[in-house]
């Protein structure tokens, strides 16, 4: 009996001892909700580990930062996703320079001056000392009466401005030719004419230099009504001949070489009265789509200097 009385208070202290270990170890299980938490944005961010229900009395920890808010910004030290820790670049790449601004860009001879579409401008030049070896006068009249080479075209044009004169007749409005084909020399003269008449810089908005003038090709003429009023003037773009020349010209190959607004491009003024003669299947389809030859053939670089 006393070894029984003497034994029972070992027997609470062991028991107080597994009671004491139990409860620190219960402890230890209560630090893990705080770990949750100072992982919870990642957590929140990833939706594999959000799938799952919160267990009854637990609070589920995505319930401030649920997927269902996606506009909700990161915590600190979270990159943004709409804005690149890297900022793009704002260099915009420029295309390669031609040439040194204020430098005239090097006028290019042409390869093939006897095509009926070769580009002759202030950007293409004739080959020196180029002539036309097909030359004849057309049967047409013009405003002066003596023979001259302003009356010559090449073979294919001349025979398209009869056809051209002869239409115009035949709806009562008579043409007449005022200058044809030039020489080199010629064109040369009248240049420089100009210049000492109204310096260089006005004199290229309506006059080539030599080489550079679609007359010295044998394709181009200048037109005006019989009487020769307005011939190579302002003026002749109100009379009907201007008119008719307009709708009709590209039936017979030719176009109207430096039409109104687009002086930029082809570098001289407007001039109604300049026919230049391509062809009909290239004249029909310029005039269809309302363009130079710079235009048509792909080289609508602006020239007006």
């Amino acid at each position: 009996m006393k070894l029984f009385v003497n034994l029972k208070p070992a027997a609470v202290l062991l028991l107080a001892g597994i009671v004491i270990i139990s409860a620190a170890g219960c402890g230890s299980d209560s630090k893990a909700p705080s770990t949750v938490d100072s992982d919870a944005p990642k957590t929140a961010v990833d939706p594999a580990k959000n799938s799952g229900a919160p267990q009854p009395g637990q609070t589920d920890p995505s319930a401030k930062v649920g997927s269902s808010t996606p506009s909700t910004p990161p915590t600190s030290g979270t990159v943004d996703p709409a804005k690149p820790s890297t900022p793009p670049s704002t260099t915009t790449q420029k295309p390669a320079d031609s040439g040194s601004k204020g430098q005239a860009k090097a006028i290019e001879v042409v390869a093939n001056p006897t095509d009926k579409a070769v580009l002759v401008n202030k950007a293409y030049k004739l080959p020196e000392g180029y002539v036309p070896q097909d030359l004849v006068d057309p049967n047409v009249p013009f405003i002066f009466k003596e023979k001259s080479e302003k009356r010559k075209l090449r073979k294919e044009a001349a025979a398209a401005l009869e056809k051209l004169f002869k239409a115009a007749s035949d709806d009562k409005l008579p043409l007449s030719g005022v200058s044809a084909y030039r020489s080199h020399e010629t064109q040369k003269t009248i240049y420089a004419n100009y210049v000492k008449k109204d310096g260089e810089e006005a004199a290229n908005k309506y006059s080539a230099k030599p080489g550079q003038s679609e007359h010295e090709t044998g394709l181009a003429i200048d037109v005006s009504g019989t009487t020769g009023k307005c011939a190579a003037s302002d003026c002749f773009a109100a009379t009907k001949e201007a008119k008719w020349l307009d709708e009709h010209a590209a039936e017979y190959g030719f176009i109207i070489r430096y039409p109104k607004g687009k002086e930029s491009i082809t570098g001289y003024q407007y001039e109604p009265w300049h026919l230049r003669y391509v062809g009909t299947e290239i004249s029909k389809d310029i005039a269809k789509r309302g363009v130079t030859l710079e235009e048509y053939l792909g080289q609508a670089t602006p020239v007006n200097k």
